[in-house]
């Protein structure tokens, strides 16, 4: 999962050809509706076994078809789950399948179509909302207007995948078995060096059952998201969210959720030719209501990284260090920071698992060399205290854990991680990943304090 979190803030750009490169960018991206095979016109670029569903031409011009998909198994062992309130090995086998088709229907209309299908086999206590969802819509939008220039405009309207910046606050939920998706429109624009996204949406609800998911008519979320490069490869990233939530849970209790959410990211990517230092930094302050009770919360988090891409084993070494802000019953305000719809592989290894960016500060140091023939190694460790001693830990999607109760130890724990990823191709891949989180003073204090021992195995193909 380490490998999928670095992944993704590459994954985000669009796979469109530069107009100063000759050749073209066959990259599979995040969301596959950011993906461009329009080059495949020329049947003398075809190289690939799936290239011919990649344009299939539709009769008039600007008229063609692409197809695509993905298929991934994963086996998972999780012993001691939730600190042993769980106390057993559980021992489970997931499935994602997807296909996508995307219409383009002349310079001005496009329609994209995802399906997917996530299933869960032999776990203790059957699937999690993350683990199945037996066949349903990811993305059924259609998209009104054209993307090329300096400046445009297009509208999206229908079911679709949000994923911004680096996923921290809103993302598709990668790690986890069943992605995430929105019922809603999205105006996306480009003006100049600025690329904006305006969207209100519901999130959608995974039933497990077949073509039966709706929105949840109980949670609204929109916002504004702007993007620019700067100068020396460095970015910058600000937005406005919104999220109004008819009960919403924390440590204080259950009332309704109104915040809003306003954040601004500095950031560089890491090194691909030269030895450079690469970042990540983000801030973050919540306001609104919980109930009759104010919100105000806040959270920074840091990834600093120094590459050596021409040594051997390209390593890159990198220190993340984050705080987000917990409650404190003494003040009127709600003090919990929400992560609202966060990457589900936030901290790697116990993605769903451990603890998440609620209420917490962490160090995370990290290792990653690359060998040859597509082989990746990943070790790190998270070591975690609470922010706030009379907040409780959440989960990486905001739900409570363990209660605070009377206890006012602050570690929480820690855990070693390690991941190795033989990319066989670019379609193919196979991963590893191990961790154990050593429970703190916290956890034994407020639950049974029992070690998590976390072990999955991937199986991924793309086309």
């Amino acid at each position: 999962m380490l490998a999928l979190a670095a992944a993704i803030p590459a994954a985000q750009a669009q796979a469109d050809l530069p107009a100063s490169s000759a050749e073209p960018v066959r990259t599979y991206t995040l969301l596959r509706q950011d993906e461009n095979w329009s080059f495949l016109k020329d049947p003398s670029l075809r190289q690939d076994f799936w290239d011919p569903i990649k344009y299939i031409p539709l009769g008039a011009e600007g008229w063609f078809l692409t197809i695509g998909g993905e298929a991934r198994e994963a086996f998972e062992q999780v012993g001691n789950d939730n600190w042993g309130k769980q106390p057993y090995t559980n021992t489970f086998f997931l499935e994602r399948y997807m296909l996508h088709t995307d219409w383009h229907l002349g310079k001005y209309v496009r329609a994209f179509v995802q399906l997917k299908s996530g299933l869960e086999s032999f776990r203790t206590g059957g699937p999690r909302p993350i683990d199945e969802k037996k066949l349903d819509f990811e993305a059924a939008f259609v998209e009104v207007g054209a993307t090329s220039g300096d400046n445009w405009v297009v509208l999206q309207a229908g079911r679709q995948e949000l994923n911004y910046g680096s996923g921290r606050l809103v993302s598709v939920r990668e790690g986890p078995n069943v992605r995430q998706s929105f019922d809603g429109a999205k105006l996306k624009g480009k003006a100049g060096e600025w690329r904006v996204d305006l969207f209100a949406t519901r999130p959608d609800i995974d039933k497990p059952g077949f073509f039966n998911n709706i929105p949840d008519h109980q949670t609204a979320f929109w916002g504004v998201y702007a993007t620019r490069p700067l100068r020396r490869r460095v970015s910058i990233d600000s937005y406005y969210l919104g999220l109004d939530r008819k009960a919403a849970t924390f440590n204080r209790g259950t009332a309704t959720e109104n915040r809003e959410t306003l954040g601004a990211r500095l950031w560089r990517p890491p090194a691909t030719k030269e030895h450079d230092w690469d970042f990540d930094y983000e801030g973050v302050w919540q306001f609104g209501t919980f109930g009759t009770d104010g919100i105000r919360a806040w959270t920074f988090a840091s990834d600093t990284g120094y590459s050596f891409p021409s040594a051997p084993l390209r390593p890159r070494i990198s220190v993340k260090a984050d705080i987000s802000s917990g409650d404190d019953p003494r003040h009127s305000s709600l003090g919990t920071f929400n992560p609202i719809f966060p990457i589900g592989n936030y901290f790697g290894v116990l993605a769903d698992t451990g603890p998440g960016p609620v209420n917490f500060i962490d160090v995370h140091p990290r290792l990653q060399t690359s060998l040859p023939h597509g082989v990746s190694i990943s070790t790190d460790v998270v070591v975690q205290w609470r922010e706030s001693l009379y907040d409780g830990v959440y989960a990486v999607p905001g739900f409570l854990l363990v209660p605070a109760g009377d206890s006012r130890a602050r570690f929480v724990g820690y855990r070693p991680g390690v991941e190795a990823r033989w990319q066989i191709d670019r379609h193919a891949y196979l991963q590893a990943d191990y961790g154990v989180f050593f429970a703190g003073e916290f956890l034994k204090q407020a639950s049974p304090g029992r070690n998590i021992n976390y072990t999955e195995l991937w199986a991924g193909y793309k086309f």
